[in-house]
């Protein structure tokens, strides 16, 4: 089953693909988006959820988003167009290693897309170029809750450090974080129940589609990650950070 797809449906109740709530989410908004604030980009962006948060509240803001899943722009567009917001967004069908601004962006998210960069300070290092004077990067980012087990590193790669190493990681980089927000584990237990619920519901609900199985086979195999590996081990934290001074 063609992992976008997998997303798509996996996230269809929970739009902000992340382990956080709304009111989390929110705050990490109003942190992140100063009144000041004008030119927001997303790399990563799939359905857009993060940009049509801001641009909910914010629709003086200017919004762009990258992302390499076709039918999540599709989705994003509709989404803009719903909130009369076409006019505030700009959605680019790119990988997002290869974006290049026109202009400088007074804040830059990449949330839980690290990944497609090779990692943290890879993703640090692309946004660094994109990022106005002043302006923040706004970065989602696992880490260990505990020391890992065999089985976690198998899932997630050895990639990762605890909270603290992960900070480290970011100042040592030239980094400040500025507001930060370590999801709780009712947010990491509400993202996978849905995430894993959501592909099973579809799957139930669509018997004659030929992807069926296989969206019952990847929840099954993903909620005995969780359940059996990885909860409790895992954790993702979002920073906010600003470039530290000289």
């Amino acid at each position: 089953m063609e992992r976008h797809l997998i997303s798509r449906i996996a996230h269809r109740h929970h739009p902000i693909a992340a382990p956080l709530f709304d009111e989390s989410v929110e705050r990490l908004l109003t942190r992140a988006l100063p009144e000041r604030a004008e030119h927001l980009l997303d790399l990563g962006c799939g359905e857009g959820a993060w940009l049509l948060r801001a641009l909910a509240t914010r629709p003086s803001l200017r919004a762009v988003g990258v992302d390499l899943d076709t039918e999540g722009l599709a989705k994003a567009r509709e989404g803009a167009e719903r909130l009369g917001l076409t006019r505030q967004i700009g959605l680019h069908h790119q990988d997002a290693r290869e974006f290049e601004a026109k202009e400088p962006f007074d804040a830059v998210f990449c949330i839980g897309s690290t990944h497609a960069f090779g990692g943290l300070e890879q993703t640090l290092a692309a946004i660094r170029p994109l990022l106005a004077p002043g302006g923040v990067a706004v970065v989602g980012e696992g880490y260990w809750q505990r020391e890992p087990d065999p089985r976690s590193l198998e899932i997630f790669g050895d990639g990762f450090a605890d909270l603290s190493g992960t900070v480290a990681r970011v100042t040592a980089d030239g980094w400040t974080p500025v507001y930060g927000h370590a999801s709780s584990e009712a947010e990491l237990d509400d993202y996978e129940f849905a995430w894993t619920g959501s592909l099973t519901e579809w799957a139930l609900d669509h018997p004659e589609d030929p992807d069926s199985a296989d969206a019952l086979q990847v929840a099954a195999e993903h909620r005995d990650e969780w359940l059996g590996g990885y909860r409790g081990v895992f954790g993702f934290v979002t920073l906010v950070l600003r470039r530290s001074a000289p």
